[in-house]
């Protein structure tokens, strides 16, 4: 399936090196003013405004929707340079007041902006959500951005191909999120570099676009250039009358060019791996990479029994910031906030499966709750879960990137123990002397009403 969509791109092949490919679309967000920078410097503009949609998300307070209610002066700046340089753009422009405003990698699929079979590149690293469309995505940095939006097109090395064959179905109580911990965890943060992966199985069937969309968004945590999945019925049925989808005549013609993109029987891969999900159980990170992922029912690894004494001294060290034992059961692990949001798991569904814990239990630890769009956030408020998370005693708020990384100034304290549901537990990433466990929306919820990592299958109804 990469390949097929790669050949489909190719404007010009070299035999040996990178090749120029087409870029479908390019989504922006607010840290993008180098890029405008550059542009503006050497007299260029977007060649193809059409093809380029910018929304602030990183940047954004999540208790306002005005810029003047930023983190400080500096960041306020930051909201309205991006307003002043996407009018300048004449490119499609999500202001933090529009209604369809959220996080880059929930808007895109959102809006049909993200298409099977599409080349698609942001200005962040967790681009490869979109793979979960079935469309080849990743992530560039500023003087890329500036080159797809001056030409609308991006060399390229292309990648090897992994193969994930998810078999079995995943248990009431695991979800996207504990598969994708799962996978990370057996092959490393280092463990696809150079690699584009594909997911495929029987196991595809019993998940959910959300758990897709949270699986490829982070398959970039194992080193990966993408993640992807063939489209099937359940991504052309929600992706059917979105704003930016193909309509009438030219839906049908799409339809008929995405039924032919899933691989071919037969088809080489350089690498293959087999995870039976059914054998999982929710999982949560106890050290500083997202690799670092066991199950609820274990404990804290022993350092000492790891044979190569890089990863050793890595594993003490993060033990040591982290303020754990080996040994200790992870059931044991007091925490001191909750984090729901993030590009990974900020979806209605995730909402709906941390509020179904929630529902009638109150919190004894403080945490937020942060929508991924505003459209999620208003189906969600039309369901009566933001009064589940008020009851429970978690903040509800403005959709944006949040406590993922913390740049808009949610952060937590120093020293204190979040279960969250982003996709980066790097030290000092929520904030200083922070200790922060990957965890999914239902298990983050768990935590927060007894205040210990618990095995969210002994509080589901």
């Amino acid at each position: 399936m990469f390949e097929k969509i790669w050949d489909q791109h190719v404007v010009l092949l070299r035999g040996a090196g990178p090749s120029l490919l087409y870029i479908d679309r390019h989504i922006i967000h607010e840290g993008s003013f180098h890029a405008f920078k550059d542009l503006r410097a050497r007299g260029l503009t977007i060649r193809h405004p059409q093809q380029v949609f910018g929304m602030a998300d990183h940047y954004v307070p999540t208790t306002s929707r005005e810029p003047q209610e930023a983190a400080t002066p500096e960041i306020k700046e930051v909201i309205l340079k991006f307003d002043e340089n996407m009018k300048w753009s004449g490119a499609h422009y999500f202001s933090i007041k529009d209604p369809r405003q959220g996080i880059v990698h929930v808007v895109g699929p959102e809006q049909g902006i993200s298409l099977p079979g599409s080349v698609i590149t942001c200005s962040d690293s967790h681009t490869s959500t979109h793979g979960a469309i079935g469309a080849m995505a990743f992530g560039v940095g500023q003087s890329e951005s500036t080159h797809i939006m001056a030409t609308q097109t991006l060399w390229q090395t292309k990648p090897l191909q992994m193969r994930i064959e998810l078999v079995g179905r995943p248990k009431p109580g695991v979800s996207g999120k504990d598969i994708i911990l799962a996978v990370i965890a057996r092959l490393g943060v280092a463990g696809a570099v150079g690699y584009a992966v594909e997911y495929a199985g029987t196991a595809l069937q019993w998940l959910s676009l959300d758990d897709r969309l949270t699986m490829c968004n982070m398959t970039i945590e194992a080193g990966a250039r993408s993640g992807l999945i063939a489209a099937d019925d359940i991504v052309f049925n929600y992706l059917y009358g979105r704003r930016f989808a193909p309509q009438g005549r030219a839906w049908e013609l799409a339809l008929n060019e995405w039924r032919a993109l899933p691989s071919d029987d037969g088809c080489h891969f350089d690498q293959t791996l087999t995870l039976n999900v059914a054998d999982l159980a929710p999982i949560l990170t106890w050290g500083t990479s997202p690799d670092t992922g066991v199950s609820i029912e274990g404990v804290v690894p022993d350092p000492a029994l790891l044979s190569d004494p890089h990863a050793r001294q890595a594993a003490l060290a993060a033990l040591a910031y982290m303020d754990l034992k080996p040994g200790t059961p992870l059931n044991a692990i007091k925490i001191d906030r909750v984090f729901i949001g993030s590009c990974t798991n900020s979806r209605l569904s995730d909402l709906r499966s941390a509020a179904a814990i929630l529902q009638g239990r109150r919190a004894v630890v403080p945490g937020i709750v942060v929508a991924g769009s505003l459209l999620v956030k208003q189906a969600a408020e039309a369901e009566g879960l933001d009064q589940v998370f008020k009851a429970a005693g978690l903040e509800w708020r403005e959709p944006g990137c949040s406590m993922c990384v913390g740049i808009n100034g949610d952060l937590a304290g120093a020293n204190e123990r979040v279960a969250s549901t982003s996709n980066r537990n790097f030290v000092g990433r929520q904030g200083p002397g922070v200790r922060t466990h990957l965890v999914s929306p239902a298990m983050a919820a768990a935590a927060a009403i007894t205040g210990y990592f618990t095995d969210v299958r002994t509080l589901m109804r």
